[in-house]
C-alpha cells in the first residue's frame, strides 16, 4: 500500500459531478411531471414541458456541463 501519495481532488471535477447530479434530477423531475400531467390531463403543464425554449435551456446546460467536464479531465491528467 502506497502511503506517500497525496489525495488531491480536483474541485472543478467535484462541481461538475454535483452539477450533473442536479441536472439529471431536474430531467427526472420533468419526466415525472410530464407523466403525471398526462394522467390528470393538465394541458398547460404539458405545453410548458414540451416547449422548445425549455429543451434549448436543458441542451445549453448539458453542453456547459460537458465542457466543464472536459476541462476538469484535462486539468486532472495534466497535474
Amino acid at each position: 500500500m502506497k502511503t506517500n501519495l497525496k489525495n488531491r481532488q480536483n474541485r472543478l471535477l467535484k462541481w461538475v459531478a454535483k452539477g450533473l447530479k442536479y441536472f439529471l434530477l431536474a430531467l427526472l423531475g420533468c419526466a415525472i411531471a410530464f407523466v403525471v400531467s398526462h394522467v390528470f390531463n393538465a394541458v398547460l403543464i404539458i405545453k410548458i414541458l414540451q416547449s422548445p425554449e425549455l429543451w434549448t435551456l436543458f441542451l445549453r446546460i448539458a453542453v456547459f456541463l460537458f465542457c466543464l467536464f472536459v476541462i476538469a479531465m484535462m486539468i486532472e491528467s495534466w497535474g
